[in-house]
């Protein structure tokens, strides 16, 4: 196999590594080696030790976007301030690798001054999914740890908002007093409810929170149950704070199947019809799109 180049999305987490041919992905593997595990000498072997059987003796195109490229990653990618294209062509970043085997390109984040925002790694998905959906004007949704809306129009990112609501999520599942009374699970009817009050009455969040752990003492309410209530309630105040963005709006949904479902559902009880796009291949297109292919 001689891959023509490789496309790499390195989060704070894991490091996900294609081999890229003329009709797209020859091969591809991953490892929990993100940038939350790496001091920035460390970046350049723990690629090699993944992608060196890809490897021959002229220099390997290297495309990468995501922490990789911040402050505490590899090498700084500075950000780029909107409005502006979320990929351009011409405006990588060169990182100095001491493997001659390796060029490596960084994809740079985007800002926002007023308010202040930040992203790495969804502009890629952005553009990706800009490749795709031809001449789109409209809000790009990209759920996660830290959840953006973004407003695209004319190839641009004109602005953006980011919502903390999954880190909330994991610490108030993993180390609040509500650890003790939720367990993975879904319940349709449990969330739309949760929905709902957010929605209609977000100012009440904190006390919403605790409910759940007083009716799990009370009146027994299942672990499950409460998993639903508790994502139902995160993503309604983040949807009631997020309005200006999706009322009225053509809304595309860029992510995993599990993460997507339930910003799906809470946008059609609001009488929206979501489009939904695969978080890997919008990557893809756009690592390729940042290489100058599309």
């Amino acid at each position: 196999m001689k891959p023509d180049w490789i496309a790499v999305d390195w989060g704070t987490s894991n490091l996900r590594a294609w081999a890229m041919g003329p009709d797209g992905v020859q091969a591809e593997t991953s490892a929990a080696l993100g940038m939350g595990q790496l001091a920035p000498a460390d970046f350049e072997p723990a690629l090699l030790g993944l992608i060196a059987p890809w490897l021959g003796a002229a220099a390997m195109p290297v495309i990468a976007c995501g922490m990789v490229g911040a402050r505490q990653g590899w090498f700084e990618a500075p950000y780029r301030a909107v409005p502006c294209a979320p990929v351009a062509a011409g405006q990588l970043i060169a990182v100095p690798t001491q493997d001659p085997r390796l060029r490596v390109r960084l994809v740079s984040g985007l800002k926002q001054t007023a308010p202040a925002d930040v992203m790495r790694g969804e502009e890629t998905q952005i553009a990706g999914a800009l490749t795709l959906l031809r001449d789109f004007d409209g809000i790009l949704c990209l759920p996660g740890t830290h959840s953006k809306w973004v407003h695209v129009s004319a190839g641009e990112v004109v602005s953006f908002q980011s919502f903390m609501t999954g880190e909330i999520f994991a610490l108030l599942r993993q180390h609040s007093v509500l650890r003790h009374g939720i367990a993975e699970g879904w319940n349709d009817a449990a969330f739309d409810a949760a929905l709902s009050q957010a929605l209609s009455r977000p100012e009440k969040i904190a006390a919403r929170l605790f409910s759940l752990r007083a009716e799990s003492l009370l009146e027994n309410l299942s672990p499950e149950l409460a998993f639903a209530r508790l994502s139902g309630l995160l993503i309604g105040i983040e949807l009631a704070a997020a309005k200006p963005y999706w009322l009225g709006q053509r809304v595309v949904l860029i992510g995993a199947p599990q993460l997507c479902s339930p910003y799906a559902r809470a946008l059609a009880a609001q009488g929206l019809q979501p489009e939904t796009l695969d978080a890997t291949a919008c990557t893809l297109s756009g690592l390729a799109l940042a290489r100058g292919l599309l």
